[in-house]
């Protein structure tokens, strides 16, 4: 049986409050003494190096779900903390859309920030149980940047995509709903990530488009929209009158069904806007709630073409409003 020494190993001289002096008096035994810190210390820092970075990375991701959390209040969301400081185009006409405008917006910035926390945060853990082992982390760190240097070319594309779709959510450029003019496709949205936009066009095509391809967005679903009609009539009628009946109309229309609730500023007649050879052209504008110019152009155009079909206004080159005309006998112009 092997006699354990009588004289205690070097360590214990040195410091009499090391791990390798209260093993050697807990034991006796010189090697577990003298291996005390391979044995009890480092796993010990590696530990708590662990429950740290556990520890950091819960109260973060906590304090994330708290910035990008949105509180109803009496049906209207109030604006995360985070995205306070960061632009926000969504009109507040459209309440339950800018809710979940809000909330798609805080849940993918949060994702995001979370994934950030949680690769730094366990990152940084590896790291220092790297060095706690005695591992050398220079060839390491040299051969992660080489490897780094080379995924960065090779995953360029992917990495613009990634990066447009956070800037594209930090600016909130577009959301789920709008109607927006990509280049190739017009559509609405449908899906919003940080890479790939999914917008379905008037025909019912789903179109996939990379955020990095995006260069220019016109969206038309922001702050307000413009309803504009363009109505044709002969070379004949009297100007003033013919606008004054369109004004007239288009007010009286303006304030009911189906048009009024998507009315955000009285109509107004512009006057003649451009003249052909087959006649003149009154253009008539009104400040909408956006996505809905185009179902308040076709209400409007059709109570302003049946009033001046009503009144006998001459149509350009005769060629409209004949027929209703012969049948009700009406050959007057305004």
């Amino acid at each position: 049986m092997t006699q354990f020494p009588t004289q205690p190993p070097a360590c214990v001289e040195e410091s009499a409050g090391s791990w390798c002096a209260q093993v050697w008096r807990a034991t006796g035994n010189e090697w577990l003494a003298t291996s005390a810190d391979w044995l009890v210390a480092k796993p010990l820092r590696i530990l708590l190096i662990v429950l740290g970075a556990v520890l950091i990375r819960l109260v973060v991701r906590r304090i994330i779900d708290r910035l990008t959390r949105i509180e109803d209040i009496n049906g209207n969301g109030r604006l995360p903390a985070l995205l306070k400081p960061m632009r926000e185009h969504a009109p507040e006409v459209l309440g339950p859309v800018v809710l979940e405008r809000r909330r798609q917006r805080a849940r993918t910035i949060g994702s995001v920030l979370k994934s950030l926390t949680s690769f730094v945060v366990f990152g940084l853990a590896f790291v220092l149980v790297l060095g706690e082992l005695g591992i050398n982390l220079a060839p390491i760190l040299a051969s992660a940047g080489i490897v780094g240097v080379a995924v960065g070319f090779g995953a360029q594309n992917l990495v613009r995509d990634f990066l447009s779709g956070i800037f594209m959510m930090l600016e909130d450029q577009y959301g789920v709903g709008d109607v927006v003019d990509v280049g190739e496709a017009v559509g609405t949205i449908e899906s919003v990530g940080l890479r790939i936009t999914t917008l379905r066009d008037l025909n019912g095509t789903v179109w996939y488009v990379r955020n990095g391809e995006v260069l220019r967005v016109g969206n038309f679903s922001q702050g307000y929209a413009v309803a504009l009609v363009d109505i044709p009539v002969g070379y004949n009628v009297d100007v003033p009158k013919t606008t004054a009946l369109m004004q007239q109309v288009a007010e009286e229309a303006s304030a009911r069904e189906p048009i009024a609730p998507d009315v955000m500023e009285p109509p107004e007649v512009l006057g003649v806007e451009t003249v052909t050879a087959e006649g003149i052209q009154f253009r008539a504008t009104m400040k909408v709630r956006p996505g809905r110019q185009w179902a308040v152009q076709r209400a409007l155009r059709a109570e302003i073409m049946r009033a001046l079909e009503r009144e006998g206004v001459e149509p350009p080159l005769g060629r409209f409003f004949t027929s209703a005309q012969a049948r009700n006998g009406e050959t007057g112009t305004v």
